[in-house]
């Protein structure tokens, strides 16, 4: 596999046009081919999805596709370290100064808009989760020292009397589980509220800031 492109090199203004128009068309096709990947992972799970399928869905052959991956699971590996890096910024928090209602409610923004637009990639970590997390478990060190740090600002923000008390870790797991239903369960929404919401824009708005004051007022935001 050495004679691959390398997809990552600084030296495109130094590059011959052909060599740049094979750089560009194998990043193409690496995304063509995590966007299967993550329709078939999300779909059939890792042991029930195969290189063939995922191929299929890339619009390449078997052989095609392996010249692009190591392994079903090592594609695996990557899906899901692209989700979380994604998800460090979604739950990012921004200035503590700001306040509660202002923190928490843009994340309660983001992760609605994560559900909304990527729910293929939030089911393909919650199923992974229900696993056991046996790929996940190494990978998520970065994740657990941000949300520790989360859980501290909310715990100040407590002592300050700005919300009610409780457990910090507590108030970001029912963050976390009310938006990501959206997502797991988005055909369940949509079918009861007979909405689409993977498109509507002012149904979109509502639900975010119906679910934004259900979640302030219960941890009791001042």
């Amino acid at each position: 596999m050495s004679a691959r492109p390398d997809i990552h090199s600084d030296e495109g203004a130094n590059e011959a046009p052909a060599t740049r128009g094979r750089s560009r068309k194998y990043t193409q096709v690496l995304a063509l081919i995590n966007q299967a990947a993550i329709e078939v992972f999300a779909s059939e799970g890792l042991a029930g999805a195969s290189t063939q399928a995922i191929a299929d869905k890339a619009g390449l052959s078997k052989a095609q596709l392996h010249y692009y991956i190591e392994s079903k699971e090592a594609l695996y590996r990557q899906v899901l370290q692209d989700i979380l890096s994604d998800w460090i910024v979604v739950f990012g928090f921004s200035d503590e100064a700001f306040g509660p209602r202002k923190v928490l409610g843009d994340l309660i923004h983001r992760k609605m808009m994560f559900s909304f637009e990527h729910p293929l990639r939030s089911r393909i970590f919650t199923a992974e989760m229900m696993r056991g997390a046996p790929v996940l478990n190494d990978m998520m060190g970065t994740s657990k020292a941000r949300t520790d740090q989360a859980a501290a600002v909310i715990q100040n923000w407590m002592n300050q009397g700005l919300m009610d008390k409780g457990d910090p870790m507590l108030l970001l797991f029912h963050i976390w589980a009310v938006t990501q239903f959206y997502a797991d369960h988005a055909t369940q929404a949509a079918y009861y509220r007979a909405e689409a919401l993977q498109g509507d824009d002012k149904e979109r708005r509502q639900l975010i800031e119906q679910v934004t004051a259900f979640l302030l007022k219960g941890a009791g935001v001042r």
